[in-house]
């Protein structure tokens, strides 16, 4: 992990096109913009990880029934 010190209004670029700027700090809370294209998804940690355990059980589901649809 890289670990970086920003101040407000400083910004972080990623891959050439993905910028990530410090908007404000107040306390221990830090708003944080991100300009990324929009075929770039850019989630929450705690929604990223949703969508995952949904993809699997999906996933999960369909291939059981692929494998029944199989064996007859």
């Amino acid at each position: 992990m890289l670990a970086l010190s920003r101040k407000k209004n400083e910004a972080i670029v990623v891959n050439n096109n993905i910028e990530i700027t410090i908007l404000e700090i107040k306390g221990e809370q830090v708003k944080i913009g991100i300009s990324a294209p929009k075929e770039v998804p850019v989630y929450r940690k705690e929604v990223y990880l949703q969508i995952q355990e949904e993809n699997k059980a999906v996933v999960d589901v369909e291939g059981l029934e692929a494998l029944k649809n199989f064996f007859g």
